[in-house]
C-alpha cells in the first residue's frame, strides 16, 4: 500500500530503525517549591547500577509504546510516591548523551519541571535509593550525577534548555 493510498484512520506502518541499536529515552522530574525554594532530590544507594552514592533527580527510562509524560509520572510516583498530572508537566531541559551505562547508543532525557504535585516524598525504593528529601536550592550536594545537575542548574538559572554529554 503506498503512503497516498492509506486512510487517515490507519496508523501508517512503522519504518525500520535507522541504526542496530537506537537511543534510549528516558523522563527525569524536577518537582519544584517555588514557595520554599526547595526540590526533590533523591541519592542513588551503593546497590544503584551506576552513580553509587550520588544525588540526581527522580529519573527513568521510557517502556516500549510509553509516551515520555507517562514515563515522568510513573518514574517520579515508583521513586519518590509523589503524583503529578502529565499536563501538569513542563519541559525543562533536554539532555542528548552519545552514551551511558545501559544506553551504549545514547540517551535523550527530557528533564521536566512539576509545580504542582500531591504526596510528600517517601523512599519508594530503599534498594536503589539511600534517601528521598526535599533540598533547599542553594544547598545542593556536590556530588551530583553530571547530566541532571546541568540541567537542574541551568533550569534554576533560566538558562540554556538544552545539553550535550559525550559528543566532543
Amino acid at each position: 500500500m503506498s503512503v497516498t493510498q492509506r486512510t487517515t484512520d490507519h496508523q501508517p506502518e512503522a519504518l525500520p530503525p535507522a541504526l542496530e541499536s537506537m537511543t534510549v529515552l528516558v523522563a527525569a522530574v524536577i518537582v519544584h517549591d517555588q514557595a520554599t525554594n526547595r526540590v526533590v532530590l533523591l541519592q542513588r544507594s551503593q546497590n544503584a547500577k551506576f552513580a553509587q552514592g550520588m544525588w540526581d533527580l527522580p529519573v527513568g527510562k521510557s517502556q516500549p509504546g510509553e509516551p515520555i509524560t507517562e514515563t515522568a509520572v510513573r518514574e517520579l510516583y515508583e521513586e519518590t510516591g509523589l503524583t503529578v498530572k502529565p499536563e501538569a508537566l513542563q519541559v525543562a531541559h533536554i539532555i542528548h548523551g552519545a552514551w551511558g551505562v545501559e544506553a551504549p547508543s545514547g540517551f535523550l532525557t527530557v528533564v521536566f519541571v512539576a509545580n504542582d504535585w500531591t504526596g510528600e516524598p517517601a523512599n519508594r525504593e530503599p534498594r536503589k535509593h539511600a534517601q528521598v528529601c526535599w533540598v533547599d536550592v542553594d544547598e545542593i550536594p556536590d556530588e551530583f550525577v553530571d547530566t541532571t545537575a546541568r540541567a537542574l542548574q541551568r533550569h534554576l538559572a533560566n538558562g540554556s534548555q538544552v545539553s550535550l554529554d559525550g559528543w566532543e
